[in-house]
C-alpha cells in the first residue's frame, strides 16, 4: 500500500483523478483489485474510492452518512452551489461558440481562439462574456475579450475543471471534474432539492 500512499493522501485532500490530469493514476485506479486495496487502507477512516457511472473521474469518497459526514457533504455541495450559475453559464457558453449538442465532458479539447471569433462577431455573447466574466468566482475586471476569457479559464484551472497541457498555447482539456459538477448538480437538483430553481430554462437543458 505504500506504493499507492502519495495517491490516497491526493484523494483524501479532495483531488480528482482522470485521464486528463493524471493518466498514470488513473490507469492505477480503474484496476479492480488495486481499488478494493484501497478501500480496505481507507475504511477505517470511513472513506472508500468512489467514481461517476461512467468511471472518467475518481475521488474520495464516505463509506457510511452519519451527521458529521453528511453535514461535511451539504457543505461540499452548498460550495458547488454557490458557483452554479457561472459554471452553468459558462458550459453553455461553451456549447454555443463550439456548436456542441451536447455539454462538454473529460478530455474534450477548447481552443481560446475559437471562442474569441466567436464573441467578436454576437454581440449578445459579448454581453454575456462581459457579465460572466464580472461574476465573483470568475471576477474580472477587464473589459477585453481576451482577458476576460483567459481570466475565466485561469480560474477553471485553478478549480481542477480544465487542463492546459502547453503553457504557451490558449488550449484546454476539459477534465472528469466537469462530469463530477454535473452529476453533483443532478443529485442536488433531484435529491436534495436545494436551491437550483433560478437556473435559467437554457441551462437547465444541460442537466
Amino acid at each position: 500500500m505504500l506504493e499507492y500512499g502519495p495517491l490516497i493522501k491526493r484523494l483524501l485532500t479532495g483531488e480528482f483523478i482522470c485521464r486528463i490530469n493524471d493518466p498514470d493514476a488513473y490507469r492505477h485506479l480503474q484496476d479492480e483489485s488495486t481499488r478494493q486495496a484501497m478501500d480496505n487502507y481507507l475504511r477505517p477512516l470511513n472513506y472508500r474510492i468512489v467514481s461517476n457511472e461512467t468511471q472518467t473521474v475518481y475521488y474520495a469518497g464516505f463509506c457510511e452518512m452519519n451527521r458529521d459526514t453528511r453535514s461535511q457533504l451539504m457543505n461540499q455541495f452548498k460550495d458547488i452551489i454557490s458557483s452554479l450559475l457561472p459554471l452553468l453559464e459558462w458550459l453553455q457558453l461553451i456549447q454555443e461558440t463550439q456548436g456542441r449538442e451536447s455539454t462538454l465532458t473529460a478530455g474534450d479539447y477548447i481552443r481560446l481562439s475559437e471562442i474569441m471569433a466567436r464573441v467578436e462577431d454576437n454581440q449578445s455573447l459579448q454581453q454575456r462574456l462581459n457579465q460572466l466574466s464580472s461574476d465573483r468566482f470568475f471576477n474580472c475586471k477587464s473589459d477585453s475579450i481576451d482577458l476576460q476569457l483567459k481570466q475565466i479559464f485561469r480560474r477553471l484551472k485553478e478549480h481542477g475543471y480544465v487542463r492546459q497541457p502547453n503553457a504557451e498555447q490558449q488550449i484546454f482539456i476539459a477534465t472528469g471534474k466537469i462530469d463530477y459538477l454535473i452529476d453533483v448538480i443532478r443529485f442536488i437538483r433531484d435529491e436534495e432539492h436545494l436551491p437550483v430553481e433560478d437556473t435559467p430554462p437554457v441551462q437547465q437543458e444541460l442537466l
